[in-house]
This record gives C-alpha cells, sequence and structure tokens, in this order.
C-alpha cells in the first residue's frame, strides 16, 4: 500500500469511529435527560467534529463537561427551584449546547484542518470555561443566598446576572482545572500548556460574569451569546498567552 492509501484509511478508521462514538454519546447524554432532543442533536454534531478534528482527548474533555454540568444542575434543585434559576429537568436545548460549545468545535475543524496545535489549547479552553461558568453559577445558586456584582460588589440575589459568590468562583476555578487536567492526561494538550488552559478558562469566566452584569442584566444580550462569548474569549486568551 502507498502512504496515501494508508492516510486514507487511518482518516477513514477516524471518521467512522468518530460516528460510532458519537452515536453512544448522544444517546446515553439523552437518555439521562442531559439534553432535550434539539440539544442531543446539536450535541452529536458537536461530539463529532471533537473527536473527527482534535481526536479522542478532545471527547474526553467534552464527556468531563457533560459529567460536571449534569451534576451541578441536578445539585441543590428544588432550592434553584425557589430562586427560579433552575434548569429545565428535560436537558438542554441545541441553543445551550452551542452556545457552550461551538466555539470547542470550531478550534477542533480548524485543527483537523490547518494541524496547528494552537487549536489544541484553544479547544481545552473553551471546554474548561464552559465547564466553571455552569459549575460556578449552578453551585453558587445551590450554595449561597446572596452574591456580589462583580463591576460594583453590590450585593444581590443569587442567581443574578453578573452576580458572583466566593463559593460559586472556587467551584468553577476546581471545574476549569479539572476538565483542563483530563485534556492534559488525554494528550490533547502537553503539561506546558495545562496552566495556560486554566488561565483562559478563567479569563473566560470573568469575562462572561462581566457581560452579564453589564449587558445582559440590561437585556442587550441573552445569556446563550453571553456564554459564548465567555468560550471563545477563553479560547483567545489562552492562544494569546502560548
Amino acid at each position: 500500500m502507498t502512504v496515501g492509501t494508508l492516510t486514507t484509511l487511518s482518516e477513514n478508521h477516524r471518521l467512522v469511529t468518530a460516528l460510532l462514538v458519537t452515536a453512544v454519546f448522544t444517546s446515553l447524554a439523552r437518555w439521562v435527560r442531559g439534553v432535550s432532543i434539539s440539544g442531543a442533536l446539536a450535541g452529536g454534531a458537536i461530539c463529532f467534529v471533537l473527536y473527527a478534528g482534535a481526536g479522542p482527548g478532545a471527547f474526553v474533555g467534552l464527556v468531563s463537561v457533560f459529567a460536571l454540568t449534569w451534576i451541578s444542575t441536578r445539585f441543590g434543585y428544588r432550592r434553584k427551584e425557589k430562586l427560579g434559576t433552575a434548569e429545565q429537568l428535560d436537558g438542554r436545548t441545541a441553543l445551550q449546547v452551542l452556545a457552550n460549545l461551538a466555539v470547542a468545535a470550531t478550534c477542533a475543524a480548524l485543527s483537523g484542518y490547518t494541524g496547528r496545535a494552537v487549536f489544541l489549547l484553544a479547544i481545552s479552553a473553551a471546554l474548561s470555561e464552559a465547564a466553571a461558568d455552569t459549575v460556578s453559577s449552578e453551585l453558587g445558586q445551590a450554595r449561597s443566598i446572596k452574591a456580589h456584582l462583580i463591576t460594583t460588589w453590590e450585593e444581590v440575589p443569587a442567581g443574578t446576572d453578573g452576580g458572583v459568590s466566593l463559593i460559586g468562583t472556587l467551584a468553577g476555578v476546581a471545574a476549569a482545572m479539572l476538565v483542563s487536567f483530563v485534556c492534559f492526561l488525554t494528550g490533547l494538550i502537553p503539561v506546558r500548556w495545562l496552566g495556560i488552559s486554566i488561565a483562559g478558562a478563567i479569563a473566560g469566566m470573568m469575562t462572561d460574569s462581566y457581560l452579564g452584569a453589564l449587558l445582559e442584566r440590561r437585556n442587550l444580550l441573552n445569556n446563550d451569546t453571553v456564554n459564548f462569548l465567555g468560550t471563545l474569549a477563553a479560547a483567545c486568551a489562552a492562544a494569546l498567552l502560548k
């Protein structure tokens, strides 16, 4: 066989594996009500692009984000229902999935197309920020009565756009560290980029809070747009810090 033939076979095998992994993952995600039907379709597309473009490390990173999101969303659910901030138990919608994961998927596609390693770092940072933002918000609402606006430090009810709490922030940082560490363990990023991925994710999480306080509270942006911009900020920050 020629080198070209072997390369084609390898690429075809990767695509078939990506399809199989996507089918299993999205089925399980829907079964545990982590995503709605539309969310499962969007998540399936994200999963396929991540695996096909960046390999199994990106997929495992995605799984870690999903697990942290699923657990934190259900933690203290009754309390969040009383606050009026609880997510629907049918799972996250397509728009919510895309808002949190479209940046990582785009970077995976660019990585597969260009072969540039910086996009792998951007994937790790974007996935880590997605987990950090969700965990910080969900645990903050579940464990804190009050929060403070990140812009003015004014005391506001937990769940207010742009509001931050100590426990929520610490939980978000821990989530960013965990997902970045998973990306390192699976070979998506080398150890020298681990700190950069975490730093980028934290920068994105803070950006999300600032946008929530400055623009979302004024109805100039919705939550999905803020989440998208937070992951984008994380990916860009990590790439610049490289």
